[in-house]
């Protein structure tokens, strides 16, 4: 069979805080690869590391040892115009809150990253009002966040995401602020969407019901990640199955 090159890999990647009596390991070892296709729920306790994890994935910090590579492009060495443009043009982010700019409508807040991306302000627009009409926003269209609720947010925030077709999507807690009704709504959208969007996606989560619907779970430990003996079901909604996390 071919071989496909992955769109993450993360090799012996260590990260602490502090330095001297007050040092402080998270992790250290952390391999991980993600393949087109993949959908990955990383899970632990909470002060594990897990968005840790994902902001060394994400190129947004260093690890103190080891090496993270985007489509091959290794952060290291970058400069911070550089790393940008690198997630611009192939990550996507959910976070556990919104951040979305209050002064722009919703309609704006997802476009904004195509109109960050040079494209012109109507063609801008289209896509953005295609993404809402998917996650089921578009009435709420110019609407602006403060009017809107949780669910509404955090959909909204799922279509910016995936806006630019992003190679890969990275979500940390996206349902962590949502009550458990919401919570699923999100979820099964961020699934169906990340499907016709996205490459492959690692979720962070500390939701084991949901952690298990993905195609793989992994749990973050100080000594590393190791596959769930819980991995998703074969009817898991996304994803390719295996342990992703030891190839």
């Amino acid at each position: 069979m071919p071989t496909v090159d992955p769109l993450l890999k993360a090799e012996a990647i260590s990260k602490s805080f502090g330095s001297g009596d007050s040092l402080v390991k998270v992790f250290e070892s952390v391999d991980l690869t993600v393949l087109p296709g993949d959908f990955v729920a990383i899970m632990g306790p909470s002060g594990c590391g897990k968005s840790t994890l994902l902001h060394l994935l994400a190129g947004l910090d260093d690890p103190d040892s080891g090496v993270v590579a985007v489509e091959g492009r290794s952060w290291q060495g970058r400069s911070l115009e550089e790393r940008a443009r690198m997630r611009g043009e192939t990550i996507g982010f959910v976070f556990q809150f919104h951040h979305l700019l209050p002064e722009l409508s919703v309609e704006e807040n997802v476009a904004l990253p195509l109109l960050l991306a040079g494209w012109k302000e109507e063609r801008a627009l289209g896509e953005a009002r295609e993404c809402l009409d998917r996650v089921g926003m578009m009435p709420r269209h110019s609407a602006f966040p403060r009017t809107l609720s949780g669910g509404e947010r955090q959909r909204t925030a799922l279509a910016r995401a995936v806006v630019r077709k992003p190679r890969l999507l990275l979500c940390d807690e996206p349902t962590g602020s949502l009550d458990a009704a919401h919570a699923a709504e999100v979820f099964e959208l961020l699934t169906v969407v990340a499907r016709e969007r996205a490459g492959a996606v690692v979720v962070v989560t500390h939701d084991r019901a949901w952690a298990r619907r993905c195609a793989t779970m992994l749990h973050l430990a100080a000594g590393g990640l190791n596959p769930s003996v819980e991995d998703g079901p074969p009817g898991a909604p996304y994803g390719n199955p295996g342990p992703s996390g030891s190839r």
